[in-house]
């Protein structure tokens, strides 16, 4: 009987992956068995250690993945959750390979994970299961500023970043660019102004991008620009709140429901996403916050009606059982794999528009770049040409005024006056890598007469330069 026939396992998030790289290879012309070499992990370590806590022996495990050596470093975050396990490793490096390929940033593709839930430890204990690790990852060359650079993730940030800056450092004081083996750093320890909010501000400008071509906001079922489109944020961590906070403020967008592990909040005029990010620092989550309507569960917040919804907490949010009854026609996946490849089978038929996670969440890694190569220029960006700059706006000032015989407005005088300082340079810089980014997959699509989704040309593009990266290199 039909009905006795057991479903099909679930697919795994490595082979959720690995699914989304086949359907672009129909596109991409590939040598013989190179998309296998593509797709294949390089190497994967696992370390298990034990440290004595709280009185005990505890015994930790973690995993760094690296993806593709096609150029140097590899690059990728390192996340601490309960939750996190080789394959998932595995397949956030490959994603961050494509990643980088994308957005045209000269790394290889890696990840790590401990498996632990920070929430459970004091400080004192996370330094010490942190340094560790660091160790256990450096002396196995998993971390260097030449080959591996870890960066912030889920349940790992600055902090952590300044304890594996540290440990690095103490083990091998005589490599001057040390301070580049990872990124996210505070900006007092080498770090990049702007690096905190650079994910979501990633977000904000290929939103921004996608509206300024009229065809594709046709295609996703809206019209005009940013101002009032009703968005549906999951997750109000580092990614979520600075993406809300910038649509909200800077584009005039209505952020209509807001979903947390304990909830979410709903209203249609539009949260306050600063109020609600404040109330959340001081509880722990968004429950009880005043005025507005509590749904739990809060995924079920993900099927509201709305113009923009955008996931950006962790993995497998939208899946087979919810993935019918999403509504939003534009998504953009601000966390790393939200959407199953199941679901994204099921959204594509219906017509919905995703702008794919390789895409629009690589904010990150542009900044971590320009932090990788400030720390090794050892000069902050700007410092040479400012005072220059500055200079020549009071040359133009003094031209303008000379020859219209009247004093410039203050707002002119403010504005050629003042010299571009580091973070107008990495905001620039950010913008023109997801501009130019959003472009190329556009220019992909209209080579295939749109005929593919966003994610499909996002990996055909990646494909085709990791590909001629290694064709160029000898690699097969």
């Amino acid at each position: 009987m039909p009905n006795d026939i057991p479903p099909p396992p679930p697919v795994s998030f490595q082979q959720s992956v690995a699914r989304m790289v086949d359907r672009a290879l129909d596109y991409v012309k590939l040598e013989p068995g190179a998309d296998r070499a593509i797709k294949t992990c390089n190497a994967i370590l696992q370390v298990t250690f034990p440290l004595k806590i709280r009185g005990e022996v505890r015994t930790f495990t973690g995993w760094r993945a690296v993806h593709s050596t096609h150029r140097l470093p590899a690059k990728g975050g390192l996340r601490f959750s309960p939750s996190i396990d080789q394959d998932s490793t595995e397949a956030l490096a490959a994603l961050m390979t494509y990643k980088c390929a994308i957005v045209d940033i000269p790394f290889g593709g890696s990840k790590g994970g401990l498996c632990i839930d920070p929430e459970q430890y004091s400080r004192d204990e996370m330094e010490l299961i942190t340094r560790r690790f660091a160790r256990e990852l450096a002396r196995r060359g998993f971390l260097s500023p030449a080959t591996n650079v870890p960066a912030p993730d889920v349940g790992t940030g600055q902090r952590e970043m300044a304890w594996i800056l540290d440990t690095y450092k103490n083990l091998y004081p005589e490599d001057i660019n040390y301070v580049g083996c990872v990124t996210g750093k505070p900006v007092e320890l080498g770090g990049m102004p702007g690096r905190l909010d650079a994910t979501g501000r990633g977000i904000h400008y290929a939103l921004r991008e996608f509206f300024r071509h009229p065809d594709a906001v046709a295609e996703a079922g809206l019209s005009g620009d940013l101002k009032d489109k009703r968005i549906i944020i999951q997750g109000l961590g580092n990614v979520g709140y600075h993406a809300a906070k910038l649509l909200q403020e800077e584009d005039g967008a209505r952020i209509i429901a807001i979903i947390e592990r304990d909830g979410a909040l709903v209203h249609e005029a539009g949260l306050n996403v600063e109020e609600v990010h404040q109330y959340m620092q001081r509880t722990g989550g968004v429950q009880g916050f005043p005025g507005v309507e509590w749904v739990e569960p809060g995924t079920m917040a993900l099927e509201r009606d709305c113009d923009i919804l955008i996931p950006a907490a962790l993995e497998g949010v939208i899946h087979t059982g919810n993935a019918e009854r999403i509504r939003a026609p534009l998504i953009i996946e601000a966390a790393n794999g939200p959407i199953t490849f199941e679901a994204d089978e099921i959204l594509r038929a219906r017509g919905t528009v995703i702008l794919p996670d390789i895409y629009a969440n690589a904010g990150g890694v542009v900044v971590s770049y320009f932090e990788w190569i400030r720390n090794l220029s050892h000069m902050r960006f700007g410092r040479l040409e400012r005072r220059l700059d500055e200079m020549r706006g009071q040359h133009i000032v003094s031209a303008l005024e000379l020859m219209s015989g009247e004093q410039s407005p203050d707002w002119l005088r403010a504005s050629l006056l003042r010299g571009a300082d580091e973070l107008d340079l990495v905001r620039s810089g950010l913008d023109d890598a997801m501009r130019v980014a959003f472009q190329e997959i556009e220019r992909m699509r209209q080579t295939h007469d749109r005929a593919m989704d966003y994610r499909t040309a996002a990996y055909a593009v990646a494909i085709s330069r990791i590909s001629g990266a290694s064709l160029d290199l000898g690699a097969y």
